[in-house]
């Protein structure tokens, strides 16, 4: 009994690292799934880059609601670097080791950023009620100040409760297995390799979930409410098609986060097979990061004309430049340069 016990102890002490299993399962894809989500990785960086820039620099686009898109975007980055360099590293390698404090880092961010997601989706939606609703005083009620509080409070809320989250979890005793199967350290998997009743940390969870999940649903929720019975109000046909297009690509991503997420953190303690939860993270973690700025630019006709004058601005310069280059090889006189390319700007060229 007394070597049992100093075994169990011994056990509980040294694991110093988890090992992510990943997608081991099928080693025959590793290197097609590398490729996969490394295209993934890096459109998901270039679309969100090229809308927070779009929005940075067109003036067209100085609104609260593209003032929102534009930190959305920032933080659709932040989310996902979080967890694809690291799944792309251990496809690289074959090997899924990763420390205890690197894996208690990583949980703590994923569930910081998706706490902030579901808290600045809530502002999204309240900034289309507020400007659907009360158009007359939108300009007064989302003000520059506002704005920055609201995206501020939805950075910083979740901060303290999810380091407090995280800490009680990896206070807990872990022994005997360290394997995870998951590509990050993920809530469940880590709670299922923990020793002892995990009732508390459970129950913590869903208190949690609530609070960062459904409240701001609810919220978000009741917010499309007021907005479609007022559109519905309205008597053109023209205003009530540009009020829901104003909304369809913001509740497209509602749906598809909100519910993949309330499948993995609120529902009953799961007989589901790891490879199910596996795939729900893999949807709400990846998938969705890659269609959310595609949904907010084919579906965004302020966006896409955006992009169009950014596109032209920048075929406008290289065929500037190649000009340039041109006369400067060429025999032309100083003035007759000069006079070329103030035709080229004026599209006289």
């Amino acid at each position: 009994m007394e070597n049992k016990l100093k075994t169990e102890i011994l056990n509980i002490t040294t694991i110093v690292e988890f090992v992510l299993l990943g997608f081991s399962d099928i080693p025959n894809l590793q290197w097609i799934l590398f490729g996969v989500f490394l295209v993934i990785y890096l459109t998901i960086l270039m679309c969100n880059s090229i809308i927070i820039l779009i929005i940075r620099i067109d003036s067209a686009l100085q609104t609260p609601m593209y003032f929102f898109l534009s930190n959305f975007s920032f933080l659709e980055i932040c989310y996902v670097t979080v967890t694809i360099p690291k799944m792309l590293m251990d496809l690289l390698t074959q090997k899924g080791n990763i420390s205890f404090f690197a894996c208690a880092a990583q949980m703590c961010f994923v569930l910081m950023f998706g706490g902030s997601e579901c808290l600045l989706l809530t502002v999204m939606a309240y900034d289309r009620y507020v400007a659907i609703c009360n158009p007359l005083h939108y300009t007064l009620v989302m003000n520059q100040k506002v704005c920055i509080q609201l995206v501020t409070a939805s950075w910083i809320s979740a901060v303290p409760v999810v380091i407090g989250q995280t800490c009680q979890i990896f206070s807990l005793p872990f022994c005997g297995s360290n394997t995870i199967n998951h590509f990050f350290c993920d809530i469940p998997p880590v709670l299922k390799l923990a020793c002892g009743d995990t009732f508390v940390n459970e129950i913590a969870i869903y208190v949690v979930a609530v609070v960062f999940i459904m409240v701001p649903f609810l919220l978000i929720v009741f917010s499309y409410g007021k907005i479609i019975s007022s559109v519905l109000k309205l008597s053109s046909a023209k205003g009530r098609a540009k009020a829901f297009s104003t909304c369809s690509s913001h509740l497209m991503v509602v749906v598809s986060f909100y519910g993949t997420a309330t499948i993995t953190y609120l529902r009953p303690k799961p007989n589901q097979s790891e490879g199910v939860g596996k795939l729900i993270s893999l949807f709400y973690t990846v998938l969705i990061a890659t269609l959310n700025p595609i949904i907010y630019t084919l579906r965004n006709k302020d966006i896409m004309v955006a992009l169009r004058k950014l596109l032209t601005k920048l075929l406008t310069g290289l065929k500037y430049l190649n000009l340039q280059n041109l006369l400067i090889g060429s025999s032309c006189s100083g003035n007759r340069k000069k006079s070329l390319l103030v035709l080229f700007l004026n599209n006289d060229y």
